[in-house]
């Protein structure tokens, strides 16, 4: 089976857990230290903070930036219900947002200005398939409104300019991103104290760690704020410090991936729809594709699983959960809906060879273009 996702684990990997297990010291400590030291290089930060989770960043960036009850903040509804759920967790209320468009499934701004209102606190843009939304026009609008600007970076991470567009950004390393821990994430905030404060928030709140309680003469601590048991573990970390070293490469690899199913789509199934048609800067995280109108998805991805090919659907609309239809039923998204109907997302990962993505778009191309003809996973 070509999978949509497949993680790039080899001896470095073992190795490095092995150096883990040898040191006698598993839970956060060095390791975790110097994962937030190189991740903030790549990105050109100051620092970053390592967490379990890309939801669990989120939450500690709104709990930290005093989101709560009566607050609204903006999200998509085209994104993982992680986003939305953390609006939920603090106690704000997520209003979401349409796209702008089948070609750029990125947040609205024209509708964001529109669902503004003067409980609104914060906006969160999802970089939806890696591809980065316009800074410049998100921070003029952050500053026009008062807003908190988030970034739901999970899917670009390795991107100089993704944590750069306004007070913090998430990160996922979860097993099907670019680069990956396992479970993980990592929060990067422009201003330091706020920084500190999720860095503390983490843990319990404490205003130390046991790594550093063991390296000190004071095993005394305080807890001084409310916080979560949302750390990262020195395994983690270790891989995390592997996977980090290709990230930039592995990043390439997939452009260029992405580019030749470009080429091929346009060829052999001119019906189908690539988003993101003009140059947008990406970390290509998946290959999402747009089926044409009325067509019915079923049979495609039923056809591309004979043929041995994994599809799978990026995303079903939060708004359209049942948890979220029954909080706000009268929530009305029509380009989410209409892209999220048709969408397809198709493999992109870095075992596949050049060779699979023709086998992709050959079969794609069978199923949906009449009168192609039907090739076997290469």
């Amino acid at each position: 089976m070509l999978l949509v996702s497949e993680p790039v684990l080899g001896a470095p990997e073992k190795s490095a857990l092995s150096e883990v297990i040898d040191s006698g010291w598993i839970t956060m400590g060095a390791r975790v230290r110097a994962f937030e030291e190189a991740f903030a290089r790549l990105h050109g930060a100051e620092d970053s903070v390592a967490v379990g989770s890309c939801t669990a960043a989120l939450h500690l960036i709104l709990h930290a930036l005093k989101i709560g009850p009566g607050d609204e903040v903006l999200v998509p509804s085209l994104t993982f219900v992680a986003t939305a759920n953390c609006v939920l967790y603090v106690g704000a209320t997520p209003v979401f947002v349409d796209i702008d468009s089948a070609d750029v499934p990125l947040m609205s701004l024209a509708e964001a200005e529109a669902k503004c209102t003067g409980r609104t606190k914060a906006v969160i843009l999802m970089h939806y398939a890696g591809y980065l939304a316009d800074r410049e026009a998100w921070q003029a609008f952050a500053r026009r409104k008062g807003l908190f600007l988030i970034e739901d970076a999970a899917h670009a991470p390795g991107l100089p300019t993704a944590g750069t567009f306004g007070d913090a950004a998430a990160f996922s390393f979860y097993g099907n991103k670019n680069m990956t821990t396992a479970e993980g994430g990592a929060v990067i905030a422009r201003d330091s104290s706020l920084r500190e404060a999720i860095r503390q928030a983490r843990g319990h709140g404490m205003t130390s760690g046991t790594h550093q309680r063991v390296n000190s003469r004071t095993p005394d601590y305080d807890v001084t704020m409310l916080g979560f048991n949302y750390r990262m573990d020195e395994l983690r970390a270790a891989i995390g410090l592997v996977q980090l070293k290709n990230l930039p490469r592995w990043n390439e690899r997939r452009r260029r991936l992405t580019a030749l199913y470009r080429r091929l789509l346009a060829e052999r199934c001119p019906s189908v729809a690539a988003p993101f048609s003009a140059p947008r800067e990406s970390a290509h995280h998946i290959m999402p594709i747009l089926l044409p109108p009325g067509r019915d998805r079923q049979p495609v991805i039923d056809r591309l699983r004979d043929c041995g090919i994994q599809t799978t659907i990026h995303y079903r609309p939060v708004h359209r959960l049942t948890l979220y239809r029954d909080l706000y039923p009268s929530v009305s998204l029509p380009r989410t809906e209409d892209f999220a109907r048709r969408e397809l997302t198709v493999p992109l990962h870095l075992r596949m060879p050049p060779q699979a993505v023709e086998t992709v778009v050959t079969a794609l191309a069978a199923a949906v273009e009449p009168g192609a003809a039907i090739g076997a996973v290469a």
